[in-house]
């Protein structure tokens, strides 16, 4: 049994939690947030007998601690890994791997260094519908790719680190669009690289709250002549959205991850319905198992596997560099008008 220690105990340390329980070799044995009763809280909620911390170096020294999954805000991903690195053991760190391409690759340079095991929790790739989609696709059903079009929207983030643009690094494109690139790459093939993107951002929304950008779009040119377009939105009210459109030479695909075979008009409130719901009556849109819905589950299935044994797994801290990367140049590009050619590090 693979022993989990989880450093983070905000939305989606809970949700990394919840999907651990799907997990039947691995187990949470640890959890640390900077609060210890935050800590207390999130062992007591899903695994009782695990040791709370406030001290990420004591969660990563902890004997019974094999494997940490890191899952804290955006500027302090760094000292995270380099926590686990000090200690040896195996690291899963949530996207943006960073904030910047020269802080990803500063990561990747400690994982690298001490020798570890490293994976990127990118969800995405590892959602049901985004993996039948992929399949379908891996086995030429809809030709030759030629195009695709993703979009990740929401009224805005749930805590206030993400407002922090110059703190955590950026606005919508940063947390959301993270996603979308990452699931570009694993459809358009991960040996044909992004080469140039062409960007715009503006504060529409939030200007009161933020100086990041809270809508975005971003045209990603591959090496083979194909094109993706992703958007990420903070300022469209009424749940999440999910959606990847594949057109081929021979057909085409759509996914919608927050399509649900829920819903209806509620007068009273019914709890917890899905993120960013924005509203608790009313008609409503509950994504049922939602940690599997988006993949999560599959993500840390795959990941305690693969370090069982010993195993590259399908997404490292590699593909968060080149995220990263092709972020910046669509930041680049926002702010010059023009294509920015991607300069992803050898």
């Amino acid at each position: 049994m693979i022993g989990i220690g989880l450093i983070g105990s905000g939305f989606i340390g809970d949700t990394y939690a919840d999907a651990l329980q799907d997990v039947r070799t691995a187990e949470l044995v640890a959890a640390c947030s900077r609060d210890i009763t935050r800590a207390e809280a999130l062992t007591r909620k899903w695994a009782p007998a695990a040791r709370a911390y406030d001290d990420m170096a004591a969660l990563c020294a902890d004997p019974a601690v094999d494997l940490v999954v890191v899952a804290v805000p955006n500027e302090a991903h760094l000292a995270a890994v380099q926590a686990v690195a000090a200690a040896g053991k195996g690291v899963v760190c949530t996207k943006p791997l960073a904030r910047t391409g020269p802080e990803a690759s500063a990561i990747l340079d400690v994982v690298r260094a001490a020798g570890i095991w490293h994976g990127y929790a990118e969800s995405s790739v590892f959602s049901p519908n985004i993996a039948k989609a992929h399949e379908m696709v891996a086995a030429g059903a809809i030709g030759d790719l030629l195009t695709m079009r993703a979009r990740e929207a929401h009224s805005g983030p749930h805590a206030p680190h993400f407002w922090d643009a110059e703190t955590a690094g950026g606005g919508a494109l940063l947390d959301m669009g993270c996603h979308t690139v990452e699931s570009a790459r694993h459809f358009f093939g991960k040996d044909n690289p992004i080469t140039e993107v062409f960007a715009w951002g503006a504060t529409l929304a939030h200007g009161e709250r933020t100086t990041g950008e809270d809508t975005a779009i971003a045209l990603l040119k591959f090496a083979g002549g194909q094109l993706a377009t992703v958007e990420s939105s903070w300022i469209e009210k009424g749940g999440m959205q999910l959606r990847h459109e594949l057109v081929g030479s021979a057909g085409r695909l759509v996914t919608d991850t927050s399509a649900t075979p829920v819903w209806g008009f509620i007068e009273h409130p019914a709890g917890y319905l899905v993120e960013k719901a924005d509203a608790e009556t009313g008609w409503v849109y509950p994504v049922p198992e939602e940690a599997r819905a988006y993949g999560f589950s599959q993500q840390m299935r795959h990941f305690a596997e693969c370090f069982a044994r010993g195993e590259t797994p399908r997404e490292t801290f590699e593909d968060g560099v080149v995220v990263n990367h092709v972020l910046d140049a669509a930041y680049a590009s926002m702010r010059s008008g023009t294509w920015e050619r991607v300069r992803t590090p050898a």
